[in-house]
């Protein structure tokens, strides 16, 4: 077993493992730890705990110290440096003629590097804007291309819930999430209601995922065959989270369907969910 504290970086970022060194660490403290970007500031989001071997990518770093007020000034100076980095990085993209947009910039708590952050359709030659960068600012330059999720990430935002953006709050990684989970969820596949700002679709589909798999597994789907106490008859619409099943049934198939709890029913024939080739085809952007 080995001890570890979990430092992160961003909000809502991944906790990273450090070796805690025989400081006494709370959550939420800043400390200052080497990472492979070189010296950065962290804070504190796990406490000091013991995990086994296998758990952890050796050898772990360890945390330098706690951040003093001098590097929290330093901090806050480098925020201030960002924002002017912004400004001019955005000036020298309309001067080349650059199809980008800048997200986001960050300088490394040692000013030894500075990332900018953008998105793009396609491939996009920087070099000539790297050059023009390294040379206002006399440091190593580095521009990362991301996906619109990261960038919903790094700005944050309200969500259609009217909660903060999950993926900025509490999401560490990005879990994948398919158009094949929305329909299982019976939810409308229209995409202003299962894609989220950033234009993909919503991470929360992934939450109650494990639920539905397991429902569907003991609920009849659309178009099963089923025996119900009146009779036998074929599921026209499920609500897998109350288990009811509305049956119309064979001998009276002019007459108003029935609702039939699933345990109600024995299983003859089951349905299957479909994705359709025009449906794939509309979405197939949601989960790029």
């Amino acid at each position: 077993m080995i001890n570890v504290v979990g430092i992160r970086f961003k909000d809502g970022g991944k906790v990273y493992y450090f070796d805690p060194s025989d400081i006494d660490l709370n959550i939420d403290d800043d400390v200052i730890v080497e990472t492979v970007r070189g010296i950065e500031c962290g804070k504190v989001a796990m406490s000091k705990k013991q995990l086994s071997d296998d758990k952890i990518n050796q050898p772990l770093k360890k945390i330098i110290r706690k951040a003093t007020d001098a590097d929290i000034k330093t901090i806050e100076e480098n925020r201030k440096k960002e924002q002017r980095a912004f400004n001019v990085c955005e000036q020298k993209i309309l001067q080349h003629k650059l199809d980008m947009k800048l997200v986001n910039v960050e300088y490394s708590f040692d000013n030894s590097k500075i990332l900018f952050y953008f998105t793009a359709d396609g491939r996009v030659d920087f070099r000539e804007l790297v050059k023009d960068l390294a040379y206002i600012f006399r440091t190593r330059i580095e521009l990362r291309q991301i996906g619109v999720r990261d960038e919903a990430k790094m700005l944050g935002g309200i969500g259609i819930c009217g909660r903060p953006f999950c993926c900025k709050t509490f999401l560490g990684e990005f879990q994948p999430v398919s158009i094949k989970m929305a329909k299982e969820q019976g939810m409308s596949l229209n995409p202003v209601k299962i894609s989220g700002t950033c234009g993909r679709l919503m991470c929360c589909l992934k939450y109650e995922q494990d639920v539905y798999t397991s429902l569907l597994k003991v609920t009849p789907k659309v178009d099963a065959i089923v025996d119900t106490p009146d009779g036998r008859g074929r599921v026209i619409d499920v609500n897998l989270i109350t288990g009811s099943l509305t049956v119309l049934l064979n001998k009276a198939q002019n007459a108003a369907p029935h609702i039939y709890d699933v345990s109600e029913v024995k299983l003859i024939k089951d349905g299957q969910i479909r994705l359709e080739k025009s449906e794939i085809e509309q979405l197939k952007k949601l989960e790029q």
